[in-house]
């Protein structure tokens, strides 16, 4: 636990997957303070006082409070961002940029200004072009500015593989690069089965349907809710991104991350492998990707790029710095 004495992690957005992340990371005890920042301050108490308690029941030291503004919400090492619009039944990504991203650009620079050394988790979609947002905005360095995307998309797949399989639980370790959406790109060829290519356990009929389930996985979960969308595995998945900041494992995780001519692009964000640590996404992991591999990431950018061109053509950031 000592190295993670005295960090503290802000969360922006006390919702489903905010107070997930916040959970996960109390009852671990991953850190030393969690500050819950939401607009309506009276539930985000009422959590923040229940997961206090939950942490003292297994005799973890951190304790969860509540900013009631941004202003207190400062000098944290790490804050995530889950803060915006949900996306409703038969809403794509896409319907939610310009309202979120009005939302990422606030909250950043509150960032900003009051916690100026944080690294910032983006966990709002559309989420590459939420994560460009928040980089533009702060200015900070791309490795302080990161997406959780592809440790979920990652997690879905890995579960679509084990309903397929029905063995090897806890042994699947999929691959998923580029944006969180409709065009993502899992990777079928990097996916193992306790090191078993995946490759030679399915049939490729089988893998492009686990791929296409993948794609649509949150989707299928909105459908079922009725009302809202996903919030146990995207919070999990970011506590184990905020975890391995926290701890500088140097643990490799599939990121969003603003590209800086890795794969041959720029100036855009996609989910890649990344090493993270106690700087953030300290490094970029390029792996070779097939031709059809590359198709399919140039595809998934240039859905990102779309967006990214819809912000600046209603010149979302002319009057930021």
């Amino acid at each position: 636990m000592d190295i993670v004495k005295g960090k503290r992690v802000g969360i922006v957005g006390a919702g489903n997957v905010g107070s997930t992340v916040a959970y996960s990371l109390a009852v671990q005890g991953a850190c030393h303070e969690i500050i819950l920042r939401d607009n309506k301050v009276d539930i985000a108490k009422g959590k923040a006082l229940d997961m206090s308690q939950a942490a003292q029941s297994i005799r973890s030291h951190t304790v969860v409070s509540v900013a009631e503004t941004m202003a207190e919400l400062k000098d944290c090492d790490i804050v995530v961002v889950t803060a915006g619009s949900p996306r409703l039944p038969g809403m794509s990504r896409d319907d939610l940029l310009l309202t979120n991203a009005k939302i990422m650009k606030e909250v950043s620079l509150g960032i900003k200004e009051y916690s100026p050394n944080a690294i910032i988790v983006v966990v709002s979609n559309p989420l590459d072009a939420m994560v460009y947002v928040a980089q533009k905005v702060t200015g900070f360095e791309r490795n302080r500015v990161i997406g959780m995307a592809g440790v979920l998309d990652s997690a879905r797949m890995a579960h679509f593989i084990h309903e397929e399989l029905g063995y090897g639980s806890g042994q699947i370790r999929a691959s998923v690069m580029g944006g969180h959406g409709d065009d993502m790109v899992p990777l079928p060829r990097y996916s193992t089965v306790a090191g078993v290519p995946l490759t030679d356990l399915l049939s490729d009929e089988k893998i492009a349907e686990i791929v296409e389930r993948t794609r649509k996985g949150g989707a299928e979960i909105v459908a079922y809710l009725k009302s809202g969308s996903a919030y146990y595995a995207p919070g999990k998945a970011t506590s184990i991104m905020v975890d391995a900041i926290l701890r500088d494992t140097k643990q490799i995780h599939p990121t969003a991350v603003m590209l800086d001519g890795e794969y041959g692009y720029e100036n855009v964000v996609s989910g890649v492998p990344t090493m993270l640590g106690a700087n953030g996404g300290e490094k970029v992991i390029e792996v070779s990707l097939d031709l059809r591999e590359q198709r399919a990431f140039q595809t998934s950018v240039s859905s990102v790029q779309s967006l990214i061109d819809t912000l600046e053509k209603n010149n979302f950031f002319g009057d930021s710095e």
